[in-house]
């Protein structure tokens, strides 16, 4: 039972993270609407950091997990190009706020800081993504390729994020689709 009261906490502080931003979301707020006592909360989470800490290592996590699925049913330049199809999809949900991490590090902009850190080191796991599909394909300068792939999702997500919902990641996806021509892959 105590493990279904943290997803819950997780879950909720999520929503409301993801909807009102880190700094401006309280405690109070997050168990009045997750209905767990603040005693369940702490016996969980030592502070509200760690618990923005769980909130990104399980949206880290799914994230990763969707990733890895992709990377193993596909081509790897079809599981690519479906990485931009999926924020498409993403991005167009109802429920779509920006990312969690760019709105963590922006938060927490001390890069000493664990959140900032755990923001660093997904976006750095998901080049990762790119990387590895990328050296399946023997493309040249896979390192630079995989950084400018991530450029331009992170350009269409941060886009979508401040103009609403588009084609951004479409558009993304053409360009990503010129720069694996350009590379032979």
């Amino acid at each position: 039972m105590a493990s279904s009261k943290r997803e819950q906490l997780i879950s909720t502080a999520q929503s409301l993270f993801a909807r009102e931003g880190y700094h401006a979301t309280g405690i109070d707020r997050i168990l009045a609407e997750s209905g767990v006592a603040k005693m369940t909360l702490y016996k969980h989470f030592r502070s509200k950091d760690e618990l923005i800490l769980a909130v990104l290592a399980q949206r880290e996590r799914q994230t990763l997990d969707d990733l890895a699925r992709l990377r193993g049913a596909r081509s790897p330049r079809e599981a690519l190009l479906l990485t931009f199809d999926g924020l498409h999809a993403w991005i167009n949900q109802g429920d779509f706020c920006g990312c969690s991490f760019i709105h963590a590090a922006a938060e927490f902009h001390d890069r000493d800081h664990p959140i900032h850190r755990q923001a660093a080191d997904f976006k750095a796991a998901f080049a990762g993504h790119f990387h590895e599909l990328l050296l399946a394909l023997g493309a040249a300068q896979s390192e630079l390729l995989a950084a400018q792939l991530q450029f331009l999702l992170e350009g269409a997500l941060s886009m979508a994020h401040v103009q609403g919902p588009g084609e951004q990641a479409l558009q993304a996806r053409a360009a990503a689709e010129v720069l694996l021509s350009a590379a032979g892959v």
